[in-house]
């Protein structure tokens, strides 16, 4: 898989990096970018084996909210369908492992994630990149990680955990430390099974009663936005060991290519920040709330729609000043000094940790001139 790779034409400072689920985890954490949830009862596999260009580079088959719990057994039957048929492709060498997405499962629950676990063959563990546990609270947290540490040694496979952070004892500001406190040292020993963190932007405003609308973000919602700033003090700390995506956008509406061709000279963060029509009010949205995302330390973003994938992707790619800002200060050895474009100033040591992360994401998004050069990424 690689990111950024919708316009041919396009030409990178630095090009993105190829990367599968043998990646090393140091990288393969920045890798997840726009993830896509669908329900485990589709059928994606002509997608997947046709190396559509469409395909999403990560991707969540569901098992928990996206289907009814009376579909549950025909979800694990697609799903175990699709294993086996992707590991006959990439035994008879119709496709390598390169061009498959990272696979992931989101459980219904720790009952169903230990019944599925039973069903599971090698053959397809290894087709996957690993699970996704919902509803991940410190009363539960050790039987999801137990669960995937004992797939793991019996398989002989190495598969990733995701935990979803959500619900009242995060939500409610009473519980809440506590609770983050609690998980956190509960996850420490098993980090290197944990390639992501995710958060419930949707449960979150559910337990408040409120939602987004296309024209606001997730941050505007006061009581969201405290649980969301919590989960990054504890999980995006400047060890870092964990990266956490983004809450998901919801909204999905429809564009034309010729919209964004129009646009192609557009500086799109100052289009967004001003509130200047750019597509449509859906994409607007999201585009706004990737920025914001970013700039308080997510990677990527969870996604319920295909057309949102190459939004998500694009804006994760470095501009060539974030790229030489941060290759001056992890090449310095201390102090202040002035920025290569001279307009800032770098603190080596306060500004190392962000430019750990910058130069990761360049790796797994590219190098772009700058602003305008995201919107052309998208022709």
């Amino acid at each position: 898989m690689k990111h950024n790779s919708y316009n041919n034409k396009f030409v990178f400072l630095k090009e993105p990096i190829s990367f599968n689920k043998y990646t090393d985890k140091s990288i393969l954490q920045f890798c997840l970018g726009a993830t896509l949830y669908m329900p485990g009862t589709k059928n994606i596999l002509g997608k997947i084996l046709s190396k559509s260009h469409n395909l999403p580079t990560s991707l969540v088959m569901d098992f928990e909210d996206a289907i009814e719990a009376s579909a549950l057994h025909h979800a694990e039957l697609n799903v175990l369908d699709h294993l086996d048929k992707i590991d006959d492709a990439l035994q008879r060498n119709q496709i390598v492992t390169d061009d498959l997405p990272l696979i992931f499962l989101r459980v219904r629950d720790t009952h169903q994630f230990t019944s599925f676990a039973k069903k599971i063959k090698k053959h397809q563990a290894e087709v996957l990149t690993g699970f996704v546990f919902p509803k991940f609270y410190s009363y539960n947290a050790f039987a999801y990680l137990n669960q995937l540490e004992q797939i793991n040694a019996e398989l002989g496979v190495n598969l990733y955990g995701m935990p979803i952070l959500e619900g009242r004892a995060i939500a409610y500001k009473e519980s809440r430390t506590a609770e983050l406190q609690q998980l956190h040292e509960i996850v420490e020993p098993s980090k290197k099974h944990l390639l992501n963190i995710r958060v419930g932007g949707t449960d979150f405003s559910s337990i408040f009663g409120v939602r987004r609308s296309m024209n606001s973000s997730i941050y505007d919602i006061l009581t969201v936005r405290d649980c969301l700033s919590d989960i990054l003090n504890f999980f995006n700390r400047d060890t870092g060991d964990y990266t956490v995506s983004a809450p998901v956008w919801e909204y999905f509406l429809a564009y034309k290519q010729d919209n964004i061709e129009k646009l192609i000279e557009k500086d799109l963060n100052h289009s967004i920040l001003s509130r200047t029509p750019i597509i449509n009010e859906a994409v607007d949205g999201l585009l706004r709330e990737v920025l914001i995302d970013k700039a308080n330390g997510f990677v990527g973003k969870t996604i319920i729609h295909p057309s949102h994938i190459k939004f998500v992707n694009a804006l994760q790619a470095v501009t060539r000043e974030e790229f030489e800002d941060a290759e001056q200060i992890v090449n310095t050895e201390g102090g202040v000094i002035k920025s290569a474009k001279s307009n800032k100033m770098n603190e080596i040591n306060p500004h190392k940790n962000w430019a750990n992360k910058v130069l990761n994401r360049a790796k797994v998004y590219g190098v772009i001139e700058d602003e305008k050069s995201f919107i052309k990424l998208l022709v």
